[in-house]
């Protein structure tokens, strides 16, 4: 006579194929949801009036995405997580990425960051809050990127020299030098975007040749009280 089925035997295999099938139904449900709350935050923020990351709230988010606060919660514990996971989106949209940043990317990169900005409703992008975290953390990503590119080509530079290059960089890569060619010399976007990243071509060329920027003379240290 054959013994019963015991645990770890055949006998509960369809059990467990359930609860497989069960999990990994829950997982691809949870995925999508995931993607339609960031896609919510992506449509939301293209409709901003003003470029102010403080109205992409949990309770906006949930509302345009059709799902509760708390699911939400369950996938973005915090309001900066959130924004994170929707600048990152923004930043696939635009086909951006900071991962791997070589010398001769920049202005393409600089090209399709600007490229995007017609899809967004806000006028300028000047920030009310510039230190807004997930602002504030692609601006640090975008200058670590800028100093990760120089790097090969300016070994014997001087830190601060390599600083300098890679800040003129960020100052033509940086929207706001877009949005002034456009509302004080009267260019359109696609001359304004032609103006910086001939800019750029022209500045990455002289850092590959090793022109570099010139360096002041060392700050002198206050001297003692009383001295002579």
């Amino acid at each position: 006579m054959s013994g019963a089925a015991t645990p770890g035997t055949e006998g509960n295999e369809p059990a467990r194929q359930k609860r497989r099938y069960d999990s990994a139904l829950r997982q691809e449900r949870a995925t999508r949801t995931r993607e339609r709350i960031v896609a919510a935050g992506s449509e939301l923020v293209h409709g901003f009036p003003v470029w102010d990351w403080r109205e992409l709230t949990f309770r906006a988010v949930a509302e345009a995405a059709g799902v509760g606060e708390r699911t939400v919660y369950r996938h973005f514990p915090t309001e900066r997580a959130l924004h994170g996971a929707v600048m990152r989106r923004l930043e696939e949209e635009a086909g951006v990425s900071y991962d791997g940043v070589g010398l001769d990317d920049i202005a393409g990169i600089t090209e399709r960051s600007f490229a995007t900005l017609s899809s967004f409703a806000v006028p300028r992008f000047s920030a009310p809050d510039p230190e807004e975290p997930s602002l504030a953390a692609q601006d640090q990503r975008r200058r670590d990127a800028l100093l990760g590119a120089l790097a090969p080509h300016t070994a014997d530079w001087s830190e601060e020299q390599r600083q300098m290059a890679a800040a003129i960089l960020d100052v033509l890569w940086n929207v706001p030098s877009y949005e002034r060619l456009m509302s004080k010399w009267g260019f359109d976007g696609a001359r304004s975007t032609r103006a910086i990243t001939w800019a750029m071509n022209l500045l990455t060329e002289a850092i590959r040749e090793g022109h570099r920027p010139e360096e002041g003379p060392a700050e002198e240290s206050p001297e003692a009280p009383g001295g002579g």
